[in-house]
């Protein structure tokens, strides 16, 4: 699903995930309130200084938020208490199970720290 911009990229997405996403993207937005909003890997991302500091998909099943390997370390156990789960960059979820908003903000705010932006 290669597109221009996140509206794009959202509106491409399977329809029963677009709310999900619409949420992931506004979170991630209000955390990371400098970030530049970029296309990387066929994905949306946030961009500060040069460094992809968050980035979210949507595949068949299942969504995606990735992140640094820091950030998913250092938040392993509430990532783990909130039913979800993770691999060394990125967190899986589905709409019906959405990651927690404080989550988001604090993982996106993680990953910053870790990339140096």
């Amino acid at each position: 699903m290669t597109t221009p911009d996140h509206d794009g990229y959202i509106a491409a997405a399977p329809e029963a995930f677009q709310p999900a996403l619409h949420r992931l993207r506004a979170l991630l937005a209000d955390a990371l309130p400098d970030a530049e909003e970029i296309i990387a890997y066929d994905m949306p991302g946030f961009r500060i200084d040069g460094s992809i500091v968050a980035g979210y998909a949507a595949f068949s099943r299942q969504c995606g938020l990735y992140l640094s390997p820091g950030a998913i370390s250092a938040h392993a156990e509430e990532i783990a208490a909130a039913g979800l789960k993770s691999t060394k960059t990125g967190i899986t979820f589905s709409p019906r199970r959405p990651i927690p908003d404080d989550l988001v903000e604090r993982l996106a705010q993680s990953s910053r720290k870790d990339v140096g932006a």
